[in-house]
């Protein structure tokens, strides 16, 4: 007995340390599912709440959204400055437009649109060749002949749109 009095009495002490940090990347997931519902949700409302006729042309932009980007449109789209003769500094007046109904005015602007129009039918033959020449191609190639019914080559507004299906 008296060998088991001498023994040391050992006392392990365990340091309690602060909590460590959890992982924060579910409150970055968690954000980027409610954006999208919101989203989702927001999308839902303005079908529901718009017309047949509304509804197609919203269809009709998403199938060609960079159409006015690329080509510009009626007004401001056709010109790099909302105002006409315009440019950075308002105060100018160097450089504004005089409207004008006189022949001249009248023949330029003729003469624009005939160049637009042939402009227009150059870019449509180039795209009609385009396509021919890019489907002699496929037929000529044995590898892309096999996969001949899985792409479509279309002319549409905004140039040759190639579908791979």
């Amino acid at each position: 007995m008296a060998e088991k009095k001498l023994q040391p009495i050992i006392i392990k002490r365990i340091k309690k340390s602060g909590h460590a940090a959890h992982g924060g990347a579910w409150k970055i997931a968690y954000a980027d599912f409610v954006t999208a519902m919101m989203a989702f949700f927001l999308l839902m409302w303005l079908l529901g709440s718009t017309a047949k006729g509304e509804l197609q042309g919203i269809a009709a932009y998403f199938n060609s959204p960079l159409k006015v980007a690329m080509v510009g449109g009626d007004g401001a789209g056709n010109s790099s400055s909302v105002i006409p003769g315009g440019g950075n500094d308002l105060s100018k007046v160097h450089g504004q437009v005089r409207r004008s109904d006189s022949d001249q005015d009248k023949e330029r602007r003729a003469s624009i649109d005939t160049t637009r129009a042939e402009r227009a039918k150059q870019d449509a033959a180039r795209i009609k060749a385009l396509q021919a020449k890019i489907d002699a191609m496929i037929t000529e190639n044995p590898r892309l002949n096999e996969y001949k019914s899985q792409i479509r080559i279309d002319v549409t507004p905004d140039g040759l749109q190639i579908q791979i299906v």
